[in-house]
C-alpha cells in the first residue's frame, strides 16, 4: 500500500535554533509565575551529576521533600555476575546468537535512509528507489523454510540429543540396534514438524497476498477528503485531509503532469502524528512553495472514506509508516516448552551420571570410553524422541478444540505451537477502540444546571426545539422591522432570567454549531462520472445522509440534534447550514474555526447568522479546560462528576455574543500573530484566550460509548483469575479514563492516579514520588510522560506499575505499545498476553508471549499477524479460563507420562545391566522397543489430550482456579521428582521380578518383564485420567490388542508356547499388581486427605 506523502528534511539545526530562541523568549519575558519552577528543572537537566543518580525507590527516599530530590542517595541495581556460571547456563548462547546476528548484519546491510525529492509526472528524475510495495507475515521464504524449520527444531536440547544419537549408530563399534529404531523416530518428528510449519506459513502467504492485492482508487476534486485510520492509530473515526492548495487553482487533472513540481520530504520515521516537507513549483513567476504537514498525507494502511484523491508516491514497502511501526514476526516457544527442555537437561546428566556409574562399577576394563559411549547409547531411552512427537501432535489437537468450540465461533489458531500459554498468562494488554469498545457513541444526557434530560425525556426537548422555532418564525413573519434594530433592542433589555424552552433552544443549536462535522449524501445509482455537476446527481434526502468527523463523539452529538429536531444539512470550509423542524434552512457562515488539540482540551468556533448579522463565538471541551473559562456556577463540577461516574464522556458548551466591532479587533489581531515567525503557537493562543472570557454556560453533554458484549463481566472474570490488565491505546486520556470506568477496568472503589505531563528527568522524579505514596491506585500516564519515565527510570517505573491493580497508557503509538509488553517480560519474567483489532496493535501483538486479534470494524490486519484469532472480546474469558487450562493441564500430564515411559525402560536396562556384570548389551531389540514407543502404548498416553479436570462451566464459574495454573505446579521439578521415583520403582520391580520368577531360559525373562511392562503402562494412563472418555477407553483396548495380536508374529523374541501358559500368565499379574496397586492406593489416599481445590468445588 502506498504511502501518499509530501515531507521537508528533517530539522536538526533548525530545532537547535528553535530551542536557543525559545530559551531567549523566556530569558526577555522576566520573571513570571512558574519561572523558577522552570529554571529549576533547566538546571537539574543540563546537570552532568542528575544523569547518573537513579531513582531510589525506598520508604525513606521517598518520604524526602520533593525539593530535596536531588540529595537521595543512588539506588543499587543488582547485576549479574559473569562467571563460570554464567558462560555454562547462557553465555555459549548468547555468544552464539551474537556472531550470528553479526554474520547476518554484514550479509543483510540495511539501506541508509535519506530525505527525498520526488517529481510530478517524472519518476525517471527521481534518485531515491522504492522498495517493493507489499505486506509480509511470512517468517521463511523458499530458500530459508528447511535451514530455518531445522535451526528451530534443533536448538531444544532433546532434538539434538538425539541426531547425536542417531548419527552415532553410523559408527560400527558404536552400534547396538538397527538403524531404523533411531532415525524412523527422528524422522517422523522433523517431518510432523516441517509439514505444519509449511501449512501455517502457506497460510500465512495467502493472508499476505489477500492484503497485498487491496489497492488505492484514484481520488476527490473539492480540496479535501476524509480518511480512516483505524488500520494504523485504531482510530475509527474519520479524518479530514487537505489537498496542495496551488493544484486545486490548474483547470484540468491533467495538468499535474504538464506543470514542473516536485515534493521534497523528510526520510522515513516511525512518527505517525507528524510529517515534514515542501511542495515547490518551479515554473511559475516566481516560484511557489507550500509547506506541507500531516494534514496534507495519506499513510499507508489507512482507507479513503470519502471523497477521491490523486496522490504523489513517497514511501512504499518497509519505508511506509505502518511497515515502520511494525517488528517482525518471531517464532514464540511456549514456557512449557522450555521448562520441559530444562528437564531434559536434568535428565542427560543424569544419563551422564548412571553410565559414568556402569563404566566405574565394570572397573574401567579394556576400552572404557567406548563402553561408556555404549551404555549412554542404551539409556538413551531416559529421554525419550517421541516426547516432541505427542506434544506436538497434542498442540495441534488443542487447536483444533479451540476452532471446533461453538461457545466461541469463529475462533482461528494461526499459531498451533503455543496453546499452553493461554494457561500461564500473567498480565493482559488490551487495546481501547474496537476491542473493549465498539466505537459507536449514543447520545445519553443533557444537563442545563436546573434540569437534566435523559434517555426518556428526550421527547420533551423535540417538543422544545418545535415551539421554539413556531414562535420564532411567527414573530418574524409579524414582524417588518429590520434585523439589527430587533439585535440593539434585545441587548439594550435588561437581563431575565430565561424560560427553560429559550435555553433548550440556545443549547441544541450551540451543539449543532460547534464541531467539525460535515454532512455527505451518497451519489445517485448509476451516476460515477467525476464531473463539476456532480453534486447535482446528490441525493439530499435525509435517508441517504452521513456524517463525518475526526471524532465518534462529534457525529454523536450531531445525529442527536438531528433527532430532536435541528439538523445539520451542509457544510464546506466557510460556511453550515441548518434546517428547522418547520423545514427552513438557516444559513451560518464560519469566521474561525479553532481545532481540538491535547493541550487546549477544547474547540471552537465564531460564526454568522445570515439572517441576522449576529456573530457568536461557541466553544466546548473538557471540564477541567471549561471550568475557568465559564460565569460562575454551582453545579457544574458536581454534575461533571455525577456523569463521569456513570461512563460517560462529558463536554461543556458555552458561548459568548460579539459585536461586528470586537470581531474586526479580534481578528486582525489573529492574522498578526497567525503571520507571527517567532513563537506563532504562543501568541495565537494568547489572542484566543483574550475571547474565552466570561463566557455564558448553556450545557453539559453527557455521550457514552458503547462497549462491547460482556466487556465489564469478561474483565472481572479475568482480574478474578489472578490477570493484571493493562489498556494501551492511542486515544485521549480524558477518553482512556472514562472507557476505564466504564468498562470496570478501575472498579467504582478504586482512585485513579493521572500522571501529569512530563517532560524532564526532573519532573519525571518528582511525579514518580508522588505516584510512590499511593496505595491500590490505578495509573492512568500519557506516551510521551511515559517515553521520559523509561529514558529515565525505566526499572523504578516499571516495578511501580505492576503493583497497581490498572495501568491505561494513553496516546501510545504501535511502537511504544510493543516495547511496553517486551519491558513486561524483562522486568517480571511473566507471561503476557496482547489483543487487540487495529493495525496499530500489530507490533504488539506479535511481541506478547500470546498475540490474540479480534476480527472486526478494523479490518483484519491484527487477527492476521496473531497467534489466535477471535470475533469477540468476551470470547478470550472460556478461551483462557478453558482452553489455556486444558491445554496447558494436558501437556504436562502427557510430557511428564512420555518421560515416565522412558525412564522405566532405562530403569529396566539398568538392572539388566547390573545383574548380568555391567554388561552394555540392549534387553529389548528392534521391533520390541519400536513397539513399545508406538502401538503399544502410544495410543492410550496420546488420549491423555483428551483429560479434564474441570468440567468447562466449573472452570468458568470459579475463575480463581486460573491463578493455580500460572505457578506452574503441574510441570516442575517437585512433579518431576514424582514421576522419577515412580518409573525407578515400576521399573525395579519389573526387571527383579522377571528375574527372580523365570525358570529356564533367558527369553521367558524378556518375555514376562515386556508383557508386564506394557500392561503397567497401560494401568498408569487408567491411574492418571481424571475425566474418562470414551476414546480413551477405546485407545486402551486397542493397544491391549495390537499387543495380544503381535505375539504371535515375534516368534524373534518370544517363546510362543511359554506365553501361552498359566505360568506366564499369573507371573505377569503378579508383577503388574505389585507395580501398580500401591499407586492406586497412595492416589486414593492423597484424594482423601489432600484433595486438590477443584475437587472440593466438584464435590
Amino acid at each position: 500500500m502506498a504511502d501518499q506523502i509530501p515531507l521537508y528534511p528533517v530539522r536538526s539545526a533548525a530545532a537547535a535554533a528553535a530551542n536557543r530562541k525559545r530559551a531567549a523568549y523566556y530569558s526577555a519575558a522576566g520573571p513570571r509565575p512558574g519561572a523558577d519552577r522552570h529554571s529549576r528543572y533547566q538546571l537539574e537537566d543540563e546537570s552532568a551529576h542528575l544523569d547518573e543518580m537513579p531513582l531510589m525507590m525506598s520508604e525513606e527516599g521517598f518520604e524526602n521533600e520533593e525539593s530535596d530530590y536531588h540529595t537521595l542517595p543512588r539506588a543499587r541495581i543488582m547485576q549479574r555476575k559473569r562467571g563460570l556460571e554464567w558462560f555454562v547456563c547462557d553465555g555459549w548462547k548468547f555468544l552464539c546468537t551474537s556472531c550470528c546476528g553479526w554474520l547476518i548484519n554484514i550479509c543483510r546491510r540495511k539501506k541508509e535512509l535519506k530525505a527525498r525529492t520526488v517529481w510530478l509526472g517524472c519518476p525517471e528524475k527521481c534518485e531515491e528507489k522504492h522498495p517493493r510495495n507489499s505486506i509480509k507475515n511470512q517468517k521463511y521464504n523458499v530458500f530459508t523454510f528447511i535451514p530455518g524449520v531445522l535451526y528451530e527444531q534443533f536448538k531444544f536440547f532433546l532434538n539434538l540429543y538425539f541426531l547425536v544419537i542417531s548419527c552415532s549408530q553410523f559408527v560400527p563399534a558404536l552400534k547396538i540396534g538397527y538403524l531404523y529404531t533411531y532415525w524412523a523416530p527422528l524422522g517422523f518428528v522433523l517431518a510432523v514438524t516441517m509439514t505444519r510449519e509449511a501449512i501455517d506459513e502457506f497460510r500465512r502467504f495467502q493472508r499476505d497476498k489477500e492484503v497485498n492485492s487491496q489497492l488505492y482508487s484514484k481520488l476527490t476534486v473539492r480540496g479535501s477528503c476524509f480518511i480512516r485510520t483505524d488500520q494504523l492509530d485504531g482510530e475509527t473515526d474519520w479524518k479530514l485531509k487537505v489537498a496542495v492548495s496551488c493544484t486545486q487553482q490548474l483547470p484540468a487533472l491533467g495538468d499535474l503532469f504538464s506543470i514542473s513540481a516536485y515534493v521534497y520530504a523528510q526520510k522515513p520515521q516511525m512518527d505517525i502524528h507528524s510529517f515534514e516537507g515542501t511542495f515547490t513549483r518551479e515554473d511559475s513567476d516566481p516560484p511557489i512553495h507550500e509547506s506541507l504537514s500531516i494534514e496534507n498525507t495519506l499513510w499507508a494502511s489507512t482507507i479513503v472514506a470519502s471523497g477521491t484523491v490523486i496522490g504523489v508516491v513517497i514511501y512504499t514497502g518497509k519505508e511506509t509508516r505502518s511497515v515502520m511501526n511494525t517488528s517482525n514476526p518471531k517464532n514464540k516457544v511456549g514456557l512449557l516448552d522450555l521448562e520441559l527442555n530444562r528437564l531434559t537437561k536434568a535428565l542427560f546428566l543424569a544419563l551422564v551420571a548412571l553410565s559414568i556409574v556402569m563404566v566405574t562399577l565394570q572397573g574401567f576394563v579394556g576400552p572404557w570410553y567406548r563402553n561408556l559411549f555404549r551404555f549412554l547409547l542404551l539409556f538413551s531411552y531416559i529421554i525419550p524422541i517421541s516426547l516432541r512427537v505427542n506434544l506436538d501432535m497434542g498442540k495441534a489437537v488443542y487447536g483444533w478444540m479451540m476452532m471446533k468450540d461453538e461457545n466461541i465461533p469463529g475462533t482461528v489458531v494461526r499459531t498451533s505451537t503455543i496453546p499452553e500459554e493461554l494457561g500461564r498468562l500473567v498480565y493482559l494488554l488490551t487495546d481501547k477502540t474496537g476491542t473493549l469498545t465498539q466505537n459507536e457513541m449514543i447520545f445519553k444526557r443533557l444537563h442545563l444546571g436546573t434540569v437534566s434530560y435523559g434517555a426518556d425525556t428526550m421527547d420533551e426537548i423535540q417538543s422544545h426545539v418545535r415551539d421554539s422555532y413556531s414562535q420564532m418564525q411567527s414573530q418574524a413573519g409579524g414582524n417588518n422591522t429590520g434585523s439589527t434594530p430587533l439585535r440593539k433592542a434585545q441587548s439594550s433589555a435588561p437581563k431575565v432570567r430565561k424560560s427553560v424552552s429559550s435555553r433548550i433552544h440556545e443549547a441544541v443549536k450551540a451543539i449543532v454549531l460547534c464541531h467539525n462535522v460535515t454532512p455527505v449524501y451518497e451519489s445517485r445509482a448509476g451516476v460515477t462520472e467525476e464531473t463539476e455537476f456532480a453534486e447535482a446527481d446528490q441525493d439530499f434526502s435525509d435517508e441517504n445522509r452521513t456524517y463525518q468527523a475526526s471524532s465518534p463523539d462529534e457525529v454523536a452529538l450531531v445525529q442527536w440534534t438531528e433527532s430532536v429536531g435541528l439538523t445539520l444539512v451542509s457544510r464546506d470550509l466557510t460556511s453550515m447550514q441548518l434546517k428547522t423542524p418547520s423545514g427552513q434552512v438557516l444559513s451560518f457562515c464560519i469566521l474561525q474555526l479553532f481545532p481540538f488539540t491535547s493541550e487546549s482540551k477544547r474547540m471552537g468556533v465564531i460564526v454568522r447568522d445570515e439572517s441576522t448579522a449576529e456573530i457568536t463565538f461557541y466553544m466546548k471541551g473538557a471540564d477541567v479546560a471549561m471550568s475557568p473559562i465559564v460565569q460562575y456556577n454551582d453545579w457544574l463540577e458536581e454534575e461533571c462528576g455525577n456523569m463521569a461516574r456513570e461512563g460517560l464522556r462529558t463536554l461543556v458548551v458555552a458561548k459568548k455574543a460579539l459585536t461586528e466591532e470586537q470581531y474586526q479587533d479580534f481578528e486582525s489581531r489573529y492574522t498578526q500573530a497567525k503571520l507571527s515567525m517567532h513563537d506563532r503557537s504562543l501568541k495565537v493562543a494568547a489572542v484566543v484566550e483574550s475571547l474565552e472570557r466570561e463566557m455564558e454556560l448553556l450545557c453539559l453533554t453527557g455521550v457514552e460509548d458503547q462497549l462491547q458484549a460482556d466487556v465489564r463481566p469478561t474483565l472481572e472474570m479475568l482480574r478474578n483469575a489472578g490477570i493484571k490488565i493493562w489498556m494501551l491505546t492511542g486515544d485521549k486520556l480524558e477518553t482512556a479514563t472514562c472507557i476505564a470506568k466504564s468498562s470496570h477496568l478501575v472498579s467504582r472503589t478504586q482512585d485513579i492516579h493521572i500522571f501529569r505531563q512530563v517532560t524532564s528527568r526532573g519532573e519525571a522524579h518528582l511525579e514518580l514520588n508522588a505516584f510512590r505514596r499511593k496505595h491500590d491506585c490505578a495509573l492512568v500516564i500519557s506516551g510521551d510522560s511515559l517515553e521520559v519515565c523509561l529514558k529515565y527510570y525505566e526499572h523504578e517505573f516499571v516495578e511501580l506499575a505492576c503493583q497497581c491493580p490498572a495501568v491505561v497508557c494513553c496516546r501510545c503509538s504501535p511502537t511504544q505499545k510493543a516495547r511496553i509488553v517486551t519491558l513486561l517480560q524483562q522486568h517480571t519474567g511473566r507471561r503476557t498476553c496482547a489483543i487487540g483489532d487495529g493495525g496499530n496493535d500489530v507490533s504488539m501483538i506479535q511481541a506478547a508471549d500470546c498475540g490474540i486479534g479480534i476480527e472486526g470494524k478494523e479490518g483484519k490486519q491484527a487477527s492476521l499477524a496473531a497467534d489466535f484469532s477471535i470475533t469477540q472480546f468476551r470470547h478470550i474469558g472460556r478461551l483462557l479460563m478453558v482452553h489455556g487450562r486444558n491445554s496447558y493441564k494436558r501437556s504436562a500430564a502427557l510430557g511428564q507420562f512420555v518421560m515416565h515411559r522412558g525412564l522405566i525402560i532405562s530403569t529396566m536396562q539398568a538392572v539388566f545391566s547390573s545383574v548380568f556384570y555391567f554388561a552394555s548389551v540392549p534387553l529389548y531389540q528392534g521391533f520390541l522397543m519400536v513397539g513399545y514407543a508406538t502401538i503399544y502404548t502410544m495410543f492410550p498416553v496420546f488420549s491423555l489430550v483428551l483429560d479434564q479436570d474441570v468440567k468447562p462451566e466449573m472452570a468458568m464459574l470459579y475463575p480463581e482456579l486460573y491463578k493455580d495454573l500460572t505457578k506452574g505446579r503441574s510441570l516442575s521439578f517437585k512433579t518431576f521428582l514424582i514421576w522419577v521415583l515412580i518409573s525407578i520403582y515400576q521399573g525395579g520391580i519389573l526387571m527383579y521380578g522377571a528375574l527372580v520368577l523365570f525358570e529356564s531360559e533367558f527369553v521367558h525373562v524378556v518375555a514376562i518383564s515386556f508383557t508386564a511392562l506394557i500392561l503397567t503402562e497401560l494401568l498408569m494412563v487408567a491411574l492418571t485420567v481424571r475425566t474418562w472418555h470414551w476414546l480413551m477407553v477405546v485407545a486402551e483396548f486397542l493397544s491391549l490388542g495390537c499387543y495380544v495380536s503381535s505375539l504371535a508374529f515375534l516368534n524373534e523374541y518370544f517363546d510362543v508356547a511359554f506365553i501361552t501358559t498359566v505360568t506366564f500368565l499369573w507371573k505377569v499379574s503378579a508383577i503388574t499388581v505389585v507395580s501398580c496397586l500401591p499407586l492406586y492406593v497412595l492416589k486414593y489416599l492423597r484424594r482423601k486427605l489432600s484433595p486438590p481445590s477443584y475437587c472440593k468445588l466438584a464435590s
